[in-house]
């Protein structure tokens, strides 16, 4: 019961932080859909684009935690100060070549086969997007830090009132309230692009001018930025970030694939997504207090609790799959009214709930078992399982099953079962032979 509790302290406000992430998009999905269809879409279009650069960077960010987590277990607090300002300017470099990467891709949008009335609202969108991602990154920064130190509940406070903040901007762009001009979808990215600001603003602020962190600071303050460091920090932040790049981006490339289909569809897998992504920010939350404990308990060289550790993130983890898998089937009738008004967009998101209940249990188990590879820096396997199971696997089943096989907008949504059941069993197992590996290394030692 220990191990639950402490599981249950560390992961809970990060799980809180993560569904304040997902209520800012379910707030954008809500109040864009009901201002119209066509923004909803297009919003759809570009959001899964830039998911694949948002979680690229929270992978990569997220290279810091066997780092920290290793120091902070020893006590050397300033050792973990000299990481953090390697982390941010490692962060920052990446920030910049993913704007550079966005700008590039921007005049190919007529290109990719999408509904040619979107366009006027995506490009705007789209814009505002790429000019919030350097305070994105530098938040995922400070974030990675305290988390890893086990301070979990700073980053769950700055989160929920970013959403607040959001929300409230979200309300006055969207819809022209308060003297303010109706904006619309290029509202909500303004809105956006704000909260994310106040939110690295505020954090800086925490850690550099409050005495919270004060035995940290001085570490951050007497350091510089080290190129062994960064490239330490390189060499698990990039294949994490591929790692978690890849599995997004086969959600990306289905929604190519359900543009195809018609805006109706591509509307409706907007809001489906949203639903989804509900499961996986609150399992991804659990899944990260599973990474500080093995990092900690790995430099602790304590391989038993490391085992505890998982086992126990595991049993959490399901019980949160079959919370939510409930959830969804008893509410399927109801929530997609709460997105739009659209008969037709309902008909369809009503058809992806089953689908989406059947994959919780695999993300959940998958995320337990990709932590905890994390926490014993093994990344690289992370990767190269990932590049398996989703392009080799769940994008064939999808372009097979929506467009050979004529199942449609459902049959491209099947890839993502089989996708995430394939990495759940071979993280599983990659997690045992790296395990047992450390052990008898340890042992030699």
């Amino acid at each position: 019961m220990p191990r639950y509790r402490r599981l249950l302290l560390l992961g809970v406000p990060i799980i809180l932080g993560q569904l304040g992430v997902i209520i800012m998009g379910f707030a954008d999905t809500l109040m864009i859909g009901h201002h119209s269809t066509d923004e909803l879409a297009a919003s759809a279009f570009v959001n899964t684009i830039f998911n694949l650069v948002l979680i690229f960077s929270a992978g990569f960010a997220s290279g810091i935690t066997p780092v920290v987590g290793a120091l902070f277990g020893r006590g050397d607090n300033r050792g973990v100060g000299a990481v953090l300002r390697d982390s941010l300017a490692a962060n920052v470099s990446v920030a910049l070549l993913a704007m550079l990467v966005m700008l590039a891709i921007y005049p190919l949008l007529p290109y990719m086969g999408q509904p040619a009335e979107l366009l006027p609202y995506a490009r705007p969108y789209y814009l505002v997007q790429v000019a919030s991602l350097p305070f994105i990154l530098l938040f995922y920064g400070y974030k990675q830090f305290t988390d890893g130190i086990t301070d979990t509940r700073i980053g769950m406070w700055i989160l929920l009132g970013s959403n607040v903040l959001n929300i409230i901007c979200n309300y006055i762009l969207i819809y022209g309230k308060c003297g303010m001009p109706e904006l619309g979808l290029t509202g909500a990215g303004i809105s956006t692009l704000f909260s994310r600001v106040a939110m690295c603003a505020v954090f800086a602020f925490i850690f550099h001018r409050t005495g919270r962190y004060k035995s940290f600071r001085e570490g951050f303050s007497a350091s510089r930025v080290s190129r062994t460091g960064m490239g330490k920090l390189y060499s698990l932040g990039l294949p994490l970030g591929i790692q978690t790049a890849l599995e997004s981006s086969a959600w990306s490339l289905s929604a190519i694939m359900i543009g195809w289909l018609g805006a109706i569809p591509l509307a409706a897998y907007q809001i489906t997504v949203t639903l989804g992504n509900i499961g996986y920010m609150a399992y991804l939350g659990m899944g990260s207090a599973v990474a500080v404990e093995v990092s900690r308990y790995t430099g602790a060289s304590q391989f038993g609790e490391v085992r505890a550790a998982v086992t126990a993130g595991a049993h959490l983890l399901f019980a949160q799959a079959f919370l939510t898998g409930v959830l969804l089937f008893l509410l399927r009738n109801f929530i997609p009214s709460w997105f739009t008004d659209d008969a037709e967009v309902i008909a369809v998101v009503q058809t992806l709930v089953i689908p989406l209940i059947i994959y919780q249990f695999a993300d959940a188990i998958q995320i337990n078992y990709s932590n905890a590879l994390r926490g014993l820096a093994d990344v690289r396997a992370l990767m190269y399982i990932s590049l398996a199971a989703f392009y080799c696997l769940a994008l064939p089943v999808a372009y097979l099953c929506g467009f050979t096989l004529n199942m449609g907008v459902v049959g491209v949504w099947m890839g993502f079962p089989v996708g995430l059941f394939t990495v759940a069993i071979l993280f599983r197992w990659r997690f045992g032979v790296c395990l047992r590996r450390i052990e008898r290394e340890n042992t030699i030692i």
